[in-house]
């Protein structure tokens, strides 16, 4: 048995807007055998688009019950049943959702007709009841109100049935089956190409644009983790509504992909991702020229766009470092910013610092000591690849970290894994670095030495 449902409702997303009418038709594969209608009184007002669209007003569900005075009745019409609708994870949302907070566990197996449309007739220009019901000769009586759209789309649903000479049906309703938790714009065929495999995955909307960047271990089972609930609220509604498409790129580890989310987030600024985009350290050494012509080391707020001799998490790594720089090559802490007070150079007593603070040290002297200091950051700034696995046994997956940057990463064949780093980069496509990247491989790399 089946039940065709659908909802008028006072916005787009469960778990902040209310039902404001339910029809429900018990439909025994042949056709309607029972039917059930009402208003809802929402306890919210309905918005102006909405009263235009349904003709639903305030007045008129002013009188009508509550949910979770007739929750107990919807329950039982549709608790033993397959739900069916139009866009069918929509009404399923807000009829889980409601009966959720009247005490009622919903959980029924799911058919979509906009779905099912397209694979049973396929080819049409648009899905949408209004259009799909025009071009096979439906007509909908009362539009956008709930029972005149639930009776066309039992029409529907039977035209569907007698035309499914291919089981597409039966095969939905198959237990191992998670078609209808898919997004009602998403071919089923996207979702079989996908591998199990780490790599990255795109959505892309209906215009082929990309509005979200995934990575994964397992591209095929974090993909299908992002329907596996239906969420009420708005975000997850609005992303659900908007995936067309999705494609994939493959990579041979997870570190490779996390990688390669990050550079594609930044390239593509996909509309749903937000953790990686502002991702920057906080602070970074900079050096400039006072108006005594002396080189000065100071640490402060990262600045975009600027090109900083080293970046740093917390303001205390960057001072750890800046005082060895300091003891290492005789600066002067007040010219460096470590000694802030109006007292001589603490440092000119112990003839550490050459009184450049006191302009008892020549410019050229001083800023050649400061140069070789950061100099000698580039110096210890580690340089290495990092060998894994490829995406098949005959290749090895390899980063390039080339002082203290990285500077790209792709795939080699085993006999090069040993070979000298200017020869292994050839065989590497380069990739835009940030302080996120680079820390992520130098952790790797401090993780797994060998």
């Amino acid at each position: 048995m089946y039940a065709i449902v659908d909802i008028a409702t006072t916005g787009g997303h469960a778990s902040a807007n209310g039902i404001t009418e339910v029809a429900m038709l018990v439909h025994d594969g042949q056709e309607v055998i029972k039917q059930f209608k009402t208003l809802i009184n929402p306890l919210k007002p309905i918005p102006i688009y909405v009263q235009a669209l349904t003709g639903i007003d305030d007045e008129m569900v002013s009188t009508a019950p509550k949910f979770q005075d007739i929750a107990h009745k919807i329950y039982e019409l549709l608790h033993d049943k397959v739900f069916v609708a139009h866009n069918v994870n929509f009404d399923f949302s807000f009829l889980h959702f409601h009966l959720a907070a009247a005490g009622f566990n919903l959980q029924t197996k799911k058919l979509c007709t906009v779905r099912l449309s397209r694979k049973i007739i396929p080819g049409l220009a648009s899905y949408s009841l209004g259009r799909l019901c025009k071009e096979v000769g439906i007509e909908i009586q009362d539009r956008h109100r709930a029972l005149g759209d639930a009776l066309a789309t039992a029409k529907l649903f039977s035209m569907l049935i007698e035309q499914d000479k291919d089981g597409h049906i039966s095969k939905t309703l198959n237990q191992r089956s998670r078609e209808q938790s898919l997004p009602p714009h998403l071919p089923k065929e996207d979702m079989d190409k996908l591998p199990s495999v780490p790599g990255i995955y795109y959505f892309h909307n209906s215009k082929s644009k990309v509005i979200y960047v995934g990575k994964a271990k397992n591209i095929r089972k974090r993909v299908a983790s992002h329907f596996a609930n239906n969420k009420p609220g708005r975000q997850k509604q609005d992303f659900l509504r908007e995936i067309h498409h999705i494609t994939f790129q493959e990579c041979g580890t997870e570190l490779m992909s996390l990688i390669l989310e990050a550079v594609e987030i930044k390239r593509l600024w996909p509309a749903y991702n937000r953790s990686l985009k502002r991702f920057e350290y906080a602070y970074a050494l900079y050096s400039f020229e006072d108006q005594n012509g002396y080189m000065r080391l100071v640490i402060d707020r990262k600045k975009k766009f600027s090109k900083p001799h080293y970046t740093f998490n917390g303001i205390a790594e960057g001072y750890n470092l800046i005082k060895s720089l300091i003891a290492g090559f005789n600066l002067c802490p007040k010219l460096c910013f470590v000694q802030r007070n109006n007292d001589p150079c603490v440092p000119i007593g112990e003839e550490s610092c050459k009184g450049a603070c006191e302009q008892l040290e020549s410019v050229e002297l001083y800023n050649k000591r400061v140069i070789m200091a950061l100099n000698s950051l580039s110096s210890v700034l580690p340089g290495f690849l990092l060998i894994d696995e490829g995406r098949t046994f005959e290749e090895k997956s390899c980063l390039l970290i080339e002082n203290g940057q990285f500077f790209g990463m792709g795939y080699i064949t085993s006999d090069l894994a040993q070979a000298d780093i200017s020869l292994v980069k050839k065989y590497l496509t380069p990739y835009p670095e940030n302080d996120y990247i680079r820390n992520m491989i130098l952790n790797a790399a401090l993780r797994f030495p060998h």
